[in-house]
């Protein structure tokens, strides 16, 4: 439906518009956009919608921009008063990414109507992954004035919906939309009451610069994709090794090399307990296919130099990288779409290609099951994959520059920047020429060497202050990550990060609460500043990570939204109430975080929970033989009660035993017994849920934590 925008103010004056399939129509022509950037408003969707929930839907955008949003306003009896404004993660480029089923698992609208609130999500100034031809590179559109636009406009569209504009807004985000959603509130203090970033990071600049941001990610990836390539297999045996009960020594049988470069990984802060996330196929390979044309464009001299100059791996020791080398121009056998993935089961079974199936229809959804996203290659050579440039040299699409985020066998997995994110394989035909080189992801795998930023986690690689290696500029990241944090704010802002995240790294989770500390003192950071840890949880949702072979994710990894949505709850609090949010205490060294061990010195809100086999953290028993084991769980004071308490003694995931409990305890001391009937190596886990309230049916905010021992069967 297109909406007449010509209707004034005046005419609703009357009141609020009728909520269902008849209500009156909006008006837009009465907003003047507060950043001269924007062009007028406009609304060209306005309907009702009974799902994911019933909400009146308002779509549109500001004329001379590429920026659009989406309104989501439940009704009335729903409404509390709050605008919650959940940005995108990765660089954003999409106004409906909270509308459906899968942002339903990352806080879509059912999430925000339990908080009392309308949505409003914009595409923070850009489609896709395609910068908006009038703004350009400017990092700060699309870091924050665009989103705050969208945002000011829909209280506009709000006062029309219910009467009245909030009385309160909030942003927040994960990931990508983590490392912004800090940006809108130092920049939107006529917006925004308060901001929960969670799995951000980014560097440190004066409030109000204009420059591109710079990510440590950048170089800690280029390590994680070098202990990835050269450890190979050897990798279950380090995840053995730091895994419950293991012997806690991750170096043995390792070259020197290896070493080296695993050590490397954990300086540079690579999470300790999630090495098993180190040899997946995971998501963090979007950063070199999303960079790698500019990286290379930017800092030729460095990938040359690689490989010709004394002072690089390349040069100095090729045998580190020669048996990868994949340099091989050959043609397509077949073009393959999200559709032909699904519905090809036994080209593409599920044992080899279950992780690719589930990235792309993941990143497709329903209006892109048929964009061509790989290609499988004849005859192409032995060769590492991951990373490996794919350029199409013949036929309608040649030229186009894409870069391998997974492969299964001479199936390549493709993505790249611009419209080459856009296009894809799209005009790619069987027989169509390519090449594949793999020379420059090979060079980035040792790019940390070569681009220290001033983080700690980089002084392991300078003596007395000056770098070991040869070095080159440190690269900016996309202008649509937007620019670097000031800390300098009005409001509340809860900052939230992962122990075990493999994308953002908990190093990162300490940059913010430094940005805050400079700009505003000690007395501002107390005032206006909250962490919290998440123990135990990864990048993804836990129903999206693979799982090990030896044992289920949901084992070592919980599901982190319920600690996402209680901090919004606690946010809400702390900004309309004044009731401060509890942080977790924790310390920072040589890379690492390290939480306290009991829940009272710890703090936040996530109970703690240790279990024992046997009275050890590793049991040796012999088949049939009764093994006893014990859960100590407790909540921290600002947690509430613990709520549940379940086992799973096989590693299956199923967590076939509950105990019953009545939530009336901070502290639960449970023990029960197994046997098992056949040798082998089993994790026993206990996976406990906490409530701040001790609502033990409650079907929110259950927080959660987890434990394992090993129990080893002979």
């Amino acid at each position: 439906m297109t909406v007449d925008a010509t209707e004034t103010a005046a005419d609703q004056a009357s009141g609020p518009a009728k909520f269902g399939p008849d209500y009156g129509t909006l008006e837009a022509a009465s907003y003047q956009p507060t950043d001269s950037y924007f062009g007028a408003a406009y609304i060209d969707i306005d309907e009702w919608r009974e799902t994911p929930a019933p909400h009146r839907h308002v779509h549109g955008g500001f004329a001379d921009t590429a920026t659009r949003f989406t309104f989501y306003f439940p009704s009335p009896d729903a409404y509390q008063g709050r605008m919650y404004s959940p940005l995108e993660g990765a660089h954003g480029g999409h106004e409906d990414a909270f509308g459906g089923p899968m942002g339903a698992m990352i806080g879509g609208l059912d999430l925000t109507i339990r908080l009392g609130g309308y949505l409003a999500e914009s595409n923070q100034g850009h489609a896709g992954d395609d910068v908006d031809p009038r703004a350009g590179d400017d990092p700060t559109i699309y870091g924050f004035r665009a989103n705050n636009e969208a945002a000011r406009f829909s209280r506009h569209v709000a006062a029309q919906v219910y009467g009245e504009a909030p009385h309160h807004s909030y942003v927040w985000g994960g990931s990508g939309g983590g490392r912004r959603s800090p940006l809108n509130l130092e920049y939107g203090a006529d917006i925004w009451d308060g901001a929960l970033p969670f799995m951000g990071g980014g560097d440190i600049d004066d409030h109000g610069t204009t420059k591109h941001v710079q990510g440590a990610q950048v170089m800690s990836f280029a390590a994680m994709f070098n202990v990835q390539r050269i450890l190979r297999d050897k990798i279950a045996d380090v995840v053995d090794a730091t895994a419950a009960g293991g012997s806690g020594d991750p170096y043995v049988g390792l070259t020197t090399h290896e070493r080296e470069e695993l050590a490397t990984l954990y300086r540079l802060g690579y999470p300790r307990g999630d090495e098993f996330m180190v040899g997946q196929p995971m998501g963090q390979i979007w950063l070199w296919t999303s960079m790698a044309s500019e990286l290379r464009e930017v800092d030729a001299d460095y990938f040359e130099s690689f490989w010709t100059k004394p002072g690089y791996i390349g040069h100095d020791a090729p045998h580190l990288v020669a048996d990868d080398i994949l340099d091989f121009t050959g043609e397509v056998s077949r073009v393959i779409t999200p559709r032909v993935f699904l519905e090809n089961p036994d080209d593409f079974p599920d044992e080899k290609f279950a992780m690719m199936k589930l990235m792309v229809t993941l990143m497709a959804g329903a209006e892109g099951m048929d964009l061509p996203v790989a290609v499988e290659i004849n005859g192409i050579d032995s060769g590492y994959r991951l990373g490996a440039g794919v350029q199409v040299k013949s036929g309608k699409a040649a030229g186009r520059q894409l870069y391998c985020l997974n492969s299964v066998g001479d199936v390549f997995q493709c993505d790249g920047v611009g419209e080459a994110n856009l296009q894809r394989f799209t005009g790619v035909e069987v027989g169509d020429t390519v090449h594949v080189d793999n020379r420059p992801f090979l060079a980035f795998c040792y790019y940390y060497r070569h681009h220290l930023m001033d983080d700690p986690q980089f002084d392991f690689l300078r003596v007395d202050g000056v770098p070991i290696y040869q070095q080159h500029p440190v690269p900016l990241q996309s202008p649509l990550m937007g620019t670097p944090y000031s800390g300098k704010y009005e409001g509340k802002l809860l900052w939230i990060h992962h122990t075990h995240d493999a994308s953002l790294w908990p190093p990162q989770g300490t940059v913010y609460r430094e940005a805050v500390r400079r700009a505003q003192g000690e007395e501002g950071l107390q005032k206006r500043f909250r962490q919290r840890w998440s123990q135990n949880a990864e990048h993804i949702p836990v129903m999206f990570a693979p799982s090990d072979p030896k044992r289920a994710t949901s084992t070592w990894l919980i599901d982190y939204m319920p600690l996402i949505e209680q901090g919004l709850v606690d946010l809400a609090a702390w900004c309309e109430q004044g009731v401060e949010p509890a942080g977790t205490n924790y310390s920072y060294a040589d890379g690492k975080v390290s939480l306290p061990a009991s829940a009272a010195d710890r703090g936040g809100v996530q109970p703690v929970v240790t279990i024992t086999a046997n009275g050890s953290s590793r049991a040796e028993v012999k088949a049939g033989e009764s093994v006893a084991i014990t859960a100590v769980v407790d909540a921290p004071p600002a947690g509430g009660t613990i709520t549940g308490l379940e086992w799973d003694f096989e590693g299956s995931g199923a967590f076939p035993k509950r105990e019953e409990l009545d939530g009336k305890s901070a502290h639960v001391d449970c023990s029960t017994t197994y046997s098992y009937d056949k040798p082998g190596t089993y994790f026993i886990t206990a996976r406990v849920t906490g409530h701040c309230e001790g609502d033990v049916s409650a079907l929110y905010r259950q927080l959660s934590n987890v434990a394992s021992a090993r129990v080893v069967v002979t």
